[in-house]
């Protein structure tokens, strides 16, 4: 089970890195769509990845950001697999929050850059910590109680 890269002409994309931001490390973007679109003036697919896939579809949507990889139930570390044989570019870098993110990465083939090293060299601006800190059992737990609440 392959992952599906959402462009309708890989072709067209001629950057040198598939670029793939954890769900965490996306929401310490102050303005995740701009960073996003920045990535992808040099980066031939760009898109985020978590274990909770409803999660990121949320995420997408409330943010208006273009994700390059359609997720299935599938773990951050297969998704991630999938991507890195799949996407054909010359490097493959994932962006992440977490000692965790970095453990995935360098286990399926990719560089790991965490991400206020990436902010600081792409010249993205931050948000605070706290706001990104939705993550684990805890929170996917508490997140899904207020999505039923609502």
């Amino acid at each position: 089970m392959g992952i599906d890269i959402d462009d309708p002409d890989p072709g067209d994309r001629t950057g040198d890195v598939t670029l793939v931001f954890s769900l965490g490390a996306a929401r310490r973007l102050s303005d995740p769509e701009a960073a996003i679109a920045n990535a992808r003036k040099w980066s031939r697919h760009v898109g985020i990845v978590a274990n909770d896939a409803d999660a990121v579809e949320r995420f997408v949507r409330e943010t208006g950001v273009e994700n390059d990889y359609t997720l299935r139930n599938w773990d951050k570390w297969g998704t991630l697999g999938d991507i890195h044989e799949e996407s054909g570019a010359p490097r493959a870098v994932f962006v992440g929050a977490s000692t965790a993110n970095r453990r995935v990465a360098t286990h399926v083939g990719f560089e790991y850059l965490p991400i206020d090293e990436a902010a600081e060299k792409a010249g993205w601006a931050l948000s605070e910590p706290e706001r990104s800190s939705e993550s684990g059992v805890i929170s996917r737990l508490w997140r899904a109680l207020r999505a039923r609440l609502d």
